[in-house]
């Protein structure tokens, strides 16, 4: 059943609606119109880089008349290295802030070192990391937007004996170009996708990326699972 009209939340993009608590699970993918249901078809049967785990997840329910969702953590051995959100959506009759009929919605996290956190330029890099995930395997998109967001917590009293910790967080959405059939090539941008997560993450890039793309040193340590 799809939603109604007028009831999306934090504008287009919806970037506010990609959270950790559990929503309901609008559509498992068989459902909806042929180019959603390929769509979804593509993204269950993309191949990853074995430290990428990936799982669907419910998504959220007001941002479109289908959605799909999926979550990722990377994984070094038994330590989380970042994880993260990927959610499709689609509206068959087109949406004119997205200018397209499909949109994709991130949100992706990693811990970083308090004085890397204080980089004036962190901002502008972690974004390069995005941009450059999608250009470097020449994907056409449109219409990106987002936020990137750091944040520090020092511990004082009874907790003073844990380190200050830093975490990185980039929220961002865009429009990926229509193929044959009005069907974007969710594959690829599920790929370049892992390849940000694993970038933000700290792991080498899978095969030649990017070189424009700046690379931060010094990342916290690994969390353990």
């Amino acid at each position: 059943m799809a939603a109604a009209h007028g009831h999306r939340s934090e504008g287009a993009d919806g970037l506010g609606d990609v959270k950790d608590t559990d929503e309901a699970d609008r559509h498992p993918g068989a459902a909806g119109p042929p180019a959603f249901r390929a769509a979804v078809e593509a993204l269950r049967g993309c191949r990853l880089r074995p430290q990428i785990e990936v799982e669907p997840t419910p998504a959220p329910q007001r941002l479109a008349p289908y959605a799909y969702a999926l979550e990722a953590v990377v994984v070094d051995g038994e330590q989380e290295l970042a994880d993260g959100r990927l959610v499709l959506l689609h509206d068959p009759v087109g949406h004119d802030a997205w200018r397209g009929t499909f949109r994709l919605v991130t949100l992706v996290r990693a811990e970083l070192e308090p004085e890397m956190a204080a980089d004036p330029l962190l901002p502008e890099v972690c974004w390069s990391w995005l941009t450059g995930a999608l250009g470097a395997r020449g994907l056409g998109y449109g219409e990106p937007s987002g936020t990137v967001t750091r944040a520090s917590s020092h511990y004082f009293g009874g907790l003073a004996d844990r380190p200050a910790a830093s975490q990185i967080e980039i929220r961002a959405s865009w429009t990926p170009r229509e193929g044959r059939g009005g069907v974007p090539d969710t594959a690829a941008h599920l790929i370049s996708w892992c390849d940000l997560l694993a970038q933000v993450g700290g792991l080498p890039p899978a095969g030649p990326g990017d070189t424009s793309v700046v690379t931060l040193p010094q990342r916290r340590g690994p969390q353990s699972r």
